[in-house]
């Protein structure tokens, strides 16, 4: 599993699609949450602007990433 390392307290889910690599463009990225392909934590999410902070896992098309915030326990 990927490991997305933040500096903030939260990232949005749009973004963090783009940072991870998922997604090329952020219009890219609101086609996938759209879509219903974008789980969180296990569960759909269809909220592009959806706070991901640390440890939030986010799934898409069988590939899976983590959440990490720099410098946080």
């Amino acid at each position: 599993m990927e490991i997305i390392t933040i500096r903030d307290d939260f990232i949005k889910l749009g973004q963090a699609l783009k940072l991870s690599g998922f997604a090329r463009t952020g219009a890219e990225a609101k086609i996938m949450i759209g879509g219903g392909d974008v789980k969180v934590n296990g569960e759909k999410e269809l909220q592009r602007g959806k706070k991901l902070r640390q440890g939030d896992i986010v799934e898409y098309n069988g590939k899976k990433f983590r959440i990490d915030a720099a410098g946080r326990v």
